[in-house]
């Protein structure tokens, strides 16, 4: 009998896959960051997919589990002393600042900024030192974290300091409606057009594309540009940036393969649902973009695109006047969590593809014999045919 059995077939593997480890920062811990962690991963199947690292305090996540519905005081947490300790199947915690923290609830105040800080500088000393696999912040006060040690606008700016090697970053808000990116992030509107040139949108356009790439696996992403100008400028009646600089900044990016249409006036764009037809969205500044991503969507993404880390964010802040009250919807986090493990597989996927491509051969012309075309002449073919009829006629009637 025909043996079938195919031996060259690789025997099933007993191995557990390696989880990728999640570094969470806590944020603010007098607002709504340790309630909206909880939430999140208490759903079992995030312990399965991941390992987190939650950087906070132990003390402090006690105090707001305790507000919390019962169902979550069952969490399985295991405290560690450094990123080398870390469980499967637990939500790991490092203790970033001492227990005697003041904690003022829906409050803010200068400690709970020191405290924000002091847990996203170990997050990063691990993310530094490629002991996790991504960074999930929950919200801080832009305000009260400002210190010596930290001078910037946001998470975005601190994080590009770090790991930006002098390169440019980009927030990209991501929603299942739109994904929209900002060239200017947290900047006064009256310094905006100082911001806005030809080179900064064709690189801010570039490191778009990248991510749509490498991140969201849209091969050939089809990217609007938004103006800044209403009316788009108005044929230069209202504004000559779209003249003078967007539009070159479209036709520089058209020339380096990537696909940007536009400039066009943000109103219509999305009061017509232009933005339906674009895999992504370049706003000139914050609120241009941001309004209508959250007008869609209060539960979207934020996303540090451009830099060899992986970050991602919900799209609220602290929110002091939930805080401690068990109010505070976890759906915009949980999808952060979800989306940055989701951005660990496409990025080794797309680095997979990418890597060391097998050289392309140009199809050469095939070789024939080169033949002279014959003219068809229909009277002499015509001839020809009615003279073999004429000729099989005869043969039938002498009986051939």
């Amino acid at each position: 009998m025909e043996n079938t059995k195919n031996t060259n077939r690789p025997a099933p593997s007993n191995e557990k896959p390696v989880l990728p480890v999640i570094a969470i920062t806590t944020g603010d811990p007098n607002g709504v960051g340790y309630e909206i962690v909880l939430k999140s991963v208490s759903d079992p199947h995030i312990l399965e997919i991941c390992k987190p690292v939650l950087y906070g305090n132990l003390h402090v996540l006690k105090q707001h589990l305790a507000t919390l519905d019962e169902d979550k005081h069952n969490l399985q947490i295991h405290v560690i002393r450094d990123i080398s300790e870390v469980k499967e199947g637990k939500l790991n915690l490092i203790n970033c600042y001492p227990d005697n923290t003041p904690l003022n609830i829906g409050v803010m105040t200068s400690e709970g900024g020191k405290a924000s800080y002091m847990a996203l500088k170990q997050a990063c000393i691990d993310l530094k030192n490629g002991a996790v696999s991504a960074l999930v912040t929950a919200p801080i006060n832009k305000e009260n974290i400002q210190s010596e040690e930290f001078h910037y606008s946001g998470h975005t700016d601190y994080l590009t300091h770090m790991f930006g090697n002098g390169t440019d970053s980009l927030t990209v808000m991501v929603s299942d409606q739109m994904k929209i990116a900002l060239v200017c992030n947290h900047v006064p509107l009256t310094k905006v057009g100082s911001f806005i040139s030809t080179e900064r949108i064709v690189r801010k356009l570039h490191t778009l594309k990248n991510s749509l790439q490498q991140d969201f696996t849209i091969r050939q992403p089809r990217i609007a540009v938004l103006a800044l100008n209403p009316h788009a400028g108005g044929n230069g009646l209202i504004g000559t940036e779209e003249k003078d600089v967007i539009c070159p900044a479209i036709e520089k990016a058209n020339e380096e393969n990537i696909l940007a249409f536009g400039p066009y006036s943000a109103d219509s764009f999305f009061g017509s649902g232009k933005y339906t037809h674009f895999d992504a969205i370049l706003a000139m500044y914050h609120d241009q973009g941001i309004i209508p991503f959250t007008s869609l969507d209060m539960n979207g993404v934020n996303v540090t695109a451009g830099l060899d880390i992986i970050r991602t964010s919900p799209d609220h802040g602290p929110s002091y006047e939930l805080a401690g009250k068990n109010k505070a919807s976890a759906e915009s986090f949980a999808h952060s969590l979800y989306m940055a493990i989701d951005m660990i597989k496409r990025r080794e996927q797309y680095k997979e593809l990418t890597n060391n491509p097998l050289p392309i051969k140009e199809p050469q012309p095939e070789k024939r014999e080169h033949r002279e075309f014959k003219g068809f002449n229909p009277a002499e073919a015509k001839r020809e045919r009615l003279e073999r009829e004429q000729a099989e006629r005869e043969a039938r009637e002498a009986g051939y």
